[in-house]
């Protein structure tokens, strides 16, 4: 369950960081209520995984799902550049995250 609960955190990290994008540094009152709830769903269940998984891994997959959610946001819906760079970068994140799941004991 804790991979779930892992999961589920990564998601609603990108929800929150992309509504964070949206509120205008916390000056439009929708999207700042709508970051402020799903960082506090986030954070209870990145504590719920980590009650299993090791912090390292928990941490380090959850800052990666949301690292790479964030930059796909920001492609296709904020049309942000995409660079080449920038796809080797997150290529070496996701990388890392598959990495760190499969060195990880059950």
């Amino acid at each position: 369950m804790a991979w779930a609960y892992l999961l589920l955190a990564g998601i609603f990290e990108i929800v929150w960081a992309y509504s964070m994008k949206l509120s205008e540094g916390f000056t439009k009152l929708t999207p700042s209520v709508i970051t402020i709830f799903f960082m506090i769903l986030s954070f209870g269940l990145l504590a719920a995984a980590m009650k299993t998984l090791p912090l390292g891994t928990a941490y380090t997959i959850w800052v990666g799902i949301g690292a790479i959610g964030a930059f796909l946001i920001g492609i296709f819906v904020l049309h942000e550049p995409m660079g080449v760079w920038r796809l080797i970068a997150a290529g070496a994140i996701i990388f890392g995250v598959v990495t760190m799941k499969l060195a990880t004991p059950s």
